[in-house]
């Protein structure tokens, strides 16, 4: 029997029909009749692929042996900028129709829950419906949100400790995703650059507070998973132990940076885009025990078919296999038993279960 090959990165789309009025009408989130636009308040992106969709991303996932995928909550429904009855509005379709996709499809999906860190109290309690109630199990956090007195602020702060606590009593897999950068970083929007610079600068501003808070040990019944492959954070790693250890002054109470490394409650998904990028990542971690394949799909920036990019699902690994960065044993790792661990946890027999074993042979 063949591995499982799971997909510890993907997104989807609602069919237009199945988003509430209410939501078009406040201009939260839409997407046109036709699918070829999704849409928000001054705001729309092209939908650049059908695998967006659920029936599509089924076929789509059989094209490219795809046994299982790990579906997000979409960035766009963080919630950042909403009156409070909106945030709900917006969170609870989204867990909703995530938990329905999971519960028809339990051996191809995956899916996670998504809560607003600004309203503490309604955050805790959508993660025990989520969990309770729904089954779901992949907590997905932004990298940074918009309190209720109009601050942006890291995930990682003392308001939002009850979260992470409550999260490790149930034992969840966490996903930490960047998204909004524009909204709080003071630069033109040209270029995509909030989605090529500064959503990996998000996500290495969330892993330096998530580890030097000590996260990875106080709660450790819970996998943290940084999207994108925590790419900076790699690269940056000797400029924040030489400020830890050059200013002692301004990390009173805090972890080194070099306790972090390799932790097993830390993990980060394969979507860096080259193989330098990927055996940095490799070296950096002492192994790859912590990494897990992610494909972004379908977004454009994810591993997806595409003449143009010289791309196809997989193709990282692949390459990696081929420059011997890697060998066969820690290929088939990155592509199941390390997103499982990730999953799973101490329910990783549970999960297991759930997913459905296709013989290829």
């Amino acid at each position: 029997m063949s591995i499982l090959r799971i997909n510890g990165h993907s997104h989807l789309l609602p069919d237009p029909e199945q988003i509430p009025a209410l939501m078009k009408e406040k201009g939260i989130f839409w997407i046109d009749n036709d699918r070829k636009f999704m849409r928000q308040k001054k705001w729309q992106r092209p939908i650049t692929a059908t695998s967006f969709f659920l029936k599509e991303k089924l076929e789509w996932m059989d094209q490219n042996q795809i046994d299982h995928s790990v579906v997000l909550n979409l960035s766009q429904l963080y919630g950042n900028g909403l009156v409070h009855e909106e945030v709900k509005l917006a969170l609870r379709f989204q867990n909703d129709y995530n938990a329905k996709v999971q519960h028809d499809y339990p051996d191809k999906f995956t899916c996670g829950f998504v809560v607003h860190a600004g309203y503490i109290q309604g955050a805790l309690w959508e993660i025990e419906r989520c969990v309770d109630q729904l089954g779901l199990q992949v907590l997905c956090l932004p990298t940074h949100y918009l309190d209720t007195s109009g601050t942006w602020k890291g995930i990682v702060n003392e308001s939002t400790a009850p979260i992470f606590e409550l999260a490790n009593e149930y034992g969840l897999a966490i996903e930490i995703h960047p998204y909004d950068g524009e909204k709080f970083i003071a630069l033109e929007n040209i270029s995509w650059r909030f989605h090529l610079v500064w959503m990996l600068a998000q996500c290495a501003d969330a892993f330096h507070f998530y580890t030097l808070n000590g996260y990875f040990d106080k709660y450790p019944d819970i996998r943290v998973c940084f999207a994108h492959g925590g790419q900076l954070n790699h690269i940056n790693h000797g400029r924040r132990v030489q400020g830890f250890d050059g200013r002692p002054d301004l990390f009173e109470g805090k972890i080194a940076p070099k306790k972090a490394i390799g932790h097993p409650n830390i993990f980060f998904d394969t979507l860096v885009h080259d193989t330098l990028s990927l055996e940095l990542m490799i070296k950096r971690q002492k192994g790859t025990d912590q990494i897990i394949l992610g494909l972004d799909d379908p977004y454009p920036l994810g591993e997806m078919e595409s003449d143009r990019q010289s791309s196809y699902p997989g193709k990282l690994l692949d390459l990696a296999i081929e420059e011997g960065i890697i060998n066969k044993k820690q290929y088939e790792e990155i592509w199941s038993k390390n997103v499982i661990q990730w999953l799973g946890g101490r329910k990783k027999e549970q999960l297991i279960n759930r997913i459905k074993r296709i013989n290829k042979d």
